[in-house]
């Protein structure tokens, strides 16, 4: 066999064996996600006060974090930000075409369906889940999962299926105020800094904000607080290789959770909203 054989061999041999690990991870993934859903109502069971600390941890924070309101005040300045730069853009925009009435039915139209959702699923990774990674990578090199183990304590529903959920149901009333901040930032902008009557902008938010997608974005941001959860107690779980290791972790988790938001909205937004064809805009 030549030498320029041999070579493409070996690369071949390389290439599938990176594509075997990978699959051999992803199914690893596969099986840590489906044991960490199953354990919830284990986890709800036996460790409600566990379940009940971690819900006042994530939506408030501890220490530091806790002096300026913890994931509320990240996700609810985020979104503030996101709805007054959609009102701006709105307003300038439409206006160059002598049309920046619609502004009201800009806000109501994209903060629903898409920003809002975006950036509450932005701000869950980079607060609660992110911090998960860490507090559970930590646990992990210091043995406290081990040490878990040997009192008979399953780790799997005590650290990582009451996270989940802690995340899930925190995030119901987070992105209720978000949604909140977001419509309000974008009025404020309007109203009172472009100085477009209140009426006006009332009448065109009010009909164009569609309850069926208000509960439709509910749904799209529970579904990413799953995944985001997951994710990053998965990564905090498996972490290995000291202080560095854990801060790999973290890494990781925040990259693939990101990708996984904005991948469920392209993928919420194709099922509801890729096949429609009679939008109207009138009013």
């Amino acid at each position: 066999m030549s030498l320029a054989a041999t070579g493409k061999f070996g690369r071949t041999r390389r290439r599938l064996g990176r594509l075997s690990n990978a699959a051999e991870e992803l199914g690893y993934q596969a099986v840590f996600f489906g044991r960490a859903v199953a354990y919830i109502p284990l986890a709800l069971r036996n460790h409600p006060k566990e379940v009940l600390r971690l819900i006042a941890e994530i939506s408030m924070g501890t220490g530091a974090l806790a002096l300026i309101g913890g994931t509320v005040a990240v996700v609810g300045f985020l979104t503030l930000a996101s709805g007054g730069t959609i009102a701006i853009q709105g307003f300038s925009s439409l206006g160059n075409i002598g049309v920046e009435a619609l502004t009201g039915f800009f806000s109501a139209f994209i903060n629903v369906r898409i920003a809002a959702p975006v950036i509450a699923g932005i701000g869950l990774s980079a607060t609660i889940g992110a911090g998960s990674t860490a507090q559970i990578g930590a646990m992990r090199i210091s043995e406290e999962i081990d040490a878990l183990e040997s009192m008979a304590i399953s780790a799997v529903p005590y650290v990582v299926s009451t996270r989940v959920l802690a995340g899930m149901l925190s995030i119901l009333p987070l992105y209720s105020l978000a949604l909140v901040a977001s419509f309000l930032a974008g009025r404020f902008t309007t109203v009172v800094i472009f100085g477009q009557s209140s009426g006006l902008y009332d009448h065109y938010f009010t009909t164009f904000l569609d309850p069926v997608d208000v509960a439709w974005s509910f749904v799209q941001v529970l579904v990413m607080a799953a995944l985001v959860m997951l994710i990053h107690t998965f990564y905090g779980f498996n972490a290995a290789g000291g202080p560095s290791g854990v801060g790999t972790a973290v890494g990781r988790a925040v990259r693939l959770s990101l990708i996984c938001v904005v991948a469920v909205t392209l993928l919420v937004s194709l099922a509801l909203y890729g096949g429609s064809d009679n939008f109207n805009l009138s009013g």
